[in-house]
């Protein structure tokens, strides 16, 4: 089956060094807490990826610190005290800078292997 073969060929490998960027790009949306981006990951995904926490926690901190997001405490309505991170106008510049990039080095990846649609068929439905 086709999607069998798609799913034994997915690595996580390819997608561990855009951590960052999939953090901004939740964090694009709206103000999260960090369990709450691992779900939005996850499920993004129908749950075929999940970044380990320890990861995600990582990249947290190193957003704030490259001040790509803020980190703020939650109040404490709804159960315990959370930290919520929100994405700064520098994370936006980063988060669509880190976009084009990935586009042109999948358009190059898909040459090099034969894989590129057809300009002639982009935008048309089958």
């Amino acid at each position: 089956m086709i999607q069998d073969t798609a799913d034994e060929a997915f690595t996580a490998d390819l997608l561990r060094g855009h951590t960052d960027t999939i953090v901004l790009g939740v964090l694009r949306r709206h103000d999260s807490y960090g369990f709450e981006i691992y779900k939005s990951i996850r499920e993004a995904t129908g749950g075929a990826y999940e970044i380990k926490e320890a990861t995600l926690y990582a990249s947290y901190r190193r957003l704030v610190r490259d001040g790509l997001a803020e980190a703020y405490w939650g109040d404490e309505s709804q159960g315990g005290r959370r930290k919520y991170y929100r994405i700064t106008d520098a994370g936006r510049a980063a988060f669509r800078s880190n976009v084009a990039t990935w586009v042109a080095t999948r358009g190059i990846i898909d040459d090099l292997l034969g894989t590129a649609v057809p300009a002639h068929t982009k935008g048309t439905r089958a």
